[in-house]
């Protein structure tokens, strides 16, 4: 069974910082673009960032441009997102995704389960 499997969430502070982390397990995704997505309370699921499979390329979401970075160790096989300055709008369960095509902004095929992110003010 193909997994996506996040950790580092928690809960901190405004101004603080986080680095998320996302393992595969199953099969290898050191050929595909990854990415990450959030889900605040009572709103959908929106995009966050993307990384190519090389590492070479990136794009974030204009609210996280300049504070979040996402990056990946292939050798590790293993993708980030490194968050700082953290506000309490950034508060939502984080997503790992993988295999999608490049610039897109949706419709990843492979999922993780979520990890929570909380920010208090």
């Amino acid at each position: 069974q193909v997994q996506l499997v996040e950790s580092g969430g928690g809960l901190v502070q405004a101004g603080d910082s986080l680095r998320l982390s996302c393992a595969p397990s199953g099969r290898t995704f050191s050929r595909d673009h990854m990415g990450w997505f959030r889900q605040a309370p009572g709103k959908e699921r929106e995009f966050v960032a993307a990384i190519s499979w090389s590492g070479v390329g990136t794009y974030y979401a204009d609210a996280v441009k300049g504070r979040f970075t996402i990056s990946r160790d292939n050798a590790k096989d293993t993708a980030y997102l490194q968050m700082n300055s953290l506000k309490p709008e950034d508060t939502a369960v984080y997503y790992c995704a993988a295999s999608f095509p490049w610039g897109s902004r949706e419709s990843p095929t492979y999922w993780g389960q979520g990890t929570q992110v909380t920010v208090s003010s």
